[in-house]
């Protein structure tokens, strides 16, 4: 239930686009870690050390001060995902997620592992492009999210999959208010 509570604050954090966001999934993430492997989870459990990392990253990302001299914002602002970027990626996506499958067939009982490898996946690229302020991670959180909550609904975990159907409207004006903020890099 905790683990709950500070998800939905992480999202609004993130919507409000405050850096407290990452304190709060420091937390979430430290819990997750601690839950997961009690639970055995431990694919789960490794999962969230990436994401204590990139909470770790994310934070000194979003307070160093940027070096373009005008605008001068206090901290990194919202930017969008370079393209050489999207497309390594993408790679990189596709490999992991490709990797994931084999895992999940190969030494688990998994029934979804395609769904299930591909939201792994994509959160490894979708934490990273949070973490670099870049407004395209809210695209990324929306494709999760969407198949996370069919895939709960699937797995009749339905007040995880209500959960996820919220992440995903939560994402949408997330997107359109970073739009907003966001400057463009030549």
């Amino acid at each position: 239930m905790l683990t709950t509570i500070l998800g939905l604050a992480y999202i609004l954090l993130e919507y409000h686009a405050s850096i407290w966001l990452w304190v709060v999934g420091f937390f979430m993430q430290s819990l997750g870690i601690v839950l997961y492997y009690q639970k055995g989870l431990y694919a789960d459990c490794g999962m969230e050390f990436y994401y204590l990392a990139m909470t770790m990253y994310g934070f000194w990302n979003w307070m160093r001060k940027p070096t373009r001299q005008s605008p001068q914002p206090t901290t990194q602002p919202i930017t969008h995902f370079p393209i050489k970027l999207a497309i390594l990626w993408s790679v990189i996506t596709l490999i992991a997620w490709g990797g994931l499958y084999l895992f999940l067939v190969n030494f688990t009982d998994s029934r979804v592992p395609i769904a299930d490898s591909f939201t792994t996946a994509l959160s490894f690229v979708g934490i990273w492009a949070l973490a670099r302020k870049y407004l395209e991670q809210w695209l990324i959180w929306i494709v999760v999210d969407v198949v996370t909550c069919a895939l709960y609904f699937y797995k009749d975990i339905p007040f995880k999959a209500s959960l996820y159907g919220l992440y995903v409207i939560i994402a949408i004006l997330g997107y359109k208010k970073w739009k907003k903020m966001t400057i463009s890099v030549e």
